[in-house]
């Protein structure tokens, strides 16, 4: 499976040009290894949502990428049911009857976000999800600054960028090149 265009990303590209800070997150770490998921919740973090492809799994995959267990197990033991997957792939519209978001829900025992709009806009439909959580104690954690940080400064919330991504093969070409 692969993903469709995506022309809300291009459009938000011109809104960087215009506030390059919308690229800047609040938190740049190595992978999810390096995220201190109890001191982060201390500080006001109750709701996490993570992209998925290249962040957790590989492109377009379901199963967490093995060095990662103990880290998402620490995640998930900390936000319980505060914890969801916001893809560009699974549980958009390309997902024919969300066959692939199914997949990683049971692979990763958390939510994939039904959603029709791509990051980095959407935002509120994250925002519905987490229903009465004010979008700054909502983080959001990805690999790419021009949908996963743009996504989550757009709407309010804690950005945190993975520098190491899991593995770019099988990756869409473009999505490679602007990251």
């Amino acid at each position: 499976m692969g993903q469709s265009f995506n022309l809300q990303g291009i459009l938000q590209a011109f809104r960087v040009l215009a506030s390059p800070r919308l690229m800047v997150p609040h938190l740049i770490v190595r992978d999810v290894r390096d995220i201190n998921f109890e001191q982060l919740h201390r500080s006001g973090i109750i709701a996490i949502a993570f992209d998925k492809d290249n962040c957790l799994t590989r492109p377009y995959g379901h199963d967490l990428h093995p060095p990662f267990k103990d880290a998402w197990k620490r995640c998930r033991d900390v936000y319980k049911d505060q914890v969801i997957i916001v893809s560009n792939s699974a549980g958009t519209k390309d997902d024919q009857d969300h066959q692939l978001a199914k997949a990683i829900e049971t692979s990763l025992s958390v939510p994939v976000l039904r959603h029709e709009q791509k990051k980095p806009s959407g935002g509120d439909e994250l925002l519905r999800h987490f229903s009465g959580i004010k979008p700054s104690r909502v983080a959001i954690v990805g690999d790419r600054a021009l949908t996963d940080v743009v996504f989550g400064n757009n709407y309010g919330m804690f950005t945190i960028l993975t520098r190491d991504v899991v593995t770019e093969e099988g990756d869409n070409p473009m999505a490679i090149r602007v990251s």
